[in-house]
């Protein structure tokens, strides 16, 4: 990666194989950036990523993970770096709370240059129905370059909650960004 970060061993997954309706192959590629101080120096496993990632390939993309650290610069670099590699969906787990390191929404938002606040707003709805502290997540989500850019919260209950509601649009919004008709 040109952006100088180290990957803790496994903290790049290979690819699924899918087909996606109106999408071609370059945009069926999704990233999947966990962000944690503790995955990323190896003190803890990586295990919301490597979920995510794995929904995501059921759902047809294929996927790969990289681990990054609670750092504004380094999440807004892989995220940009993986757009402009041809990932149509990024996926952010982690960063979204209260804490003073979470800084995903801060590092994402700048980046976006359209916002889809539907997308984050629903992705909270689905989550405090299975746990009230859900609504304490900052996640925003949007488009970048035509990718889909997403943030989640770094659990993986969050991840379970959140993948479903994003493969729910994913696919349109990334043909939509590419100039594709509404089905």
């Amino acid at each position: 990666m040109s952006t100088g970060m180290k990957r803790p061993c496994g903290s790049r997954r290979g690819t699924g194989r899918g087909t996606l309706e109106g999408v071609d192959s370059k945009q069926k590629r999704a990233t999947v950036i966990t962000v944690s101080d503790r995955s990323f120096a190896g003190e803890r496993e990586d295990v919301s990523g490597p979920l995510a990632a794995d929904l995501l390939r059921e759902a047809g993309w294929s996927a790969e993970v990289i681990v990054v650290p609670d750092d504004r610069d380094a999440i807004s670099s892989v995220i940009v770096e993986v757009v402009e590699a041809g990932s149509g969906l990024v996926v952010t787990t982690g960063g979204t709370g209260v804490s003073p390191r979470d800084v995903t929404p801060e590092a994402t938002a700048p980046l976006l240059t359209r916002e889809l606040p539907g997308v984050a707003e629903e992705i909270r709805r689905v989550g405090i129905a299975a746990l009230p502290h859900a609504m304490l997540s900052r996640g925003v989500a949007g488009m970048r370059r035509g990718s889909l850019v997403v943030n989640l919260a770094g659990s993986t209950g969050a991840v379970r909650d959140g993948v479903p509601v994003i493969v729910q649009i994913a696919e349109h919004a990334v043909a939509q960004a590419a100039g594709g008709d509404h089905r």
